[in-house]
């Protein structure tokens, strides 16, 4: 659950010289290699080209971080809805050597949904989605949004099936796991990385992943669901 600023962030890249480095490299190792460049059978392009325009249904807009200004509109369209933001990395969950409170200054070791054996996700092993908790502004829940729900994360003309694995603040939007990141060649360094902009997330409404870590029914859940999409809208 993002607590985060953009230029806090920024200042992170900028300060963090050969001691901070030095100090944080044999906690957070290399990234692994990325996943995949497109999972499933449809492009990039495909689905991006059902999401130019916007019906809005969120009643007001959202932030990308506590200082910029509020214009990111969540959409409604034929059996999803999808806004278009950028990407700041959640490390929240289990402690691992990637995730944790050395390596992330916000870090929290619980997610908002768990695994189906009780404990939080892990968020550089499983790629998922935050989405903003609900308010008066869009409450997710309302629009046949769950966790576990199949996402479809698209940067760089990448396709990556995520779940919804997380909440976060009522009006910031666009953030994803560390795996999700790293899967879509974006730095998922949790204090330095992150995307700025360039990111769309298309929520498969009524859709679920079970059990919610299990990546190989993510990715065929959501190759389906990106089929009707297109076929739908």
């Amino acid at each position: 659950m993002r607590k985060r600023f953009a230029f806090v962030l920024a200042a992170a890249g900028l300060l963090a010289g050969s001691v901070t480095a030095g100090a944080h490299a044999t906690t957070r190792g290399p990234a692994p290699a990325p996943a995949s460049a497109k999972e499933g059978t449809v492009t990039a392009a495909q689905l991006l080209a059902k999401v130019q325009g916007c019906s809005q249904i969120s009643s007001g807009k959202y932030r990308t971080d506590d200082e910029t200004s509020a214009n990111i509109p969540v959409c409604g369209a034929n059996g999803a809805v999808f806004w278009k933001a950028d990407m700041d990395i959640d490390c929240d969950g289990q402690v691992t050597s990637r995730c944790n409170e050395n390596t992330d200054p916000w870090f929290q070791d619980d997610t908002a949904f768990h695994q189906s054996d009780g404990k939080p996700l892990v968020a550089d092993k499983l790629p998922y989605v935050v989405v903003p908790s609900a308010s008066s502004t869009w409450d997710y829940t309302k629009s046949g949004i769950k966790g576990g729900g199949v996402v479809a994360v698209i940067y760089n003309n990448k396709v990556e099936y995520a779940v919804v694995g997380d909440t976060g603040p009522t009006k910031i939007i666009g953030e994803a796991s560390y795996a999700t990141a790293n899967a879509l060649g974006i730095n998922p360094d949790p204090e330095t990385g992150g995307a700025e902009s360039g990111v769309t997330y298309i929520v498969f409404k009524n859709s679920s992943v079970s059990p919610i870590e299990n990546h190989d029914k993510a990715v065929s859940v959501g190759d389906g669901l990106a089929k009707q999409f297109i076929q739908n809208n």
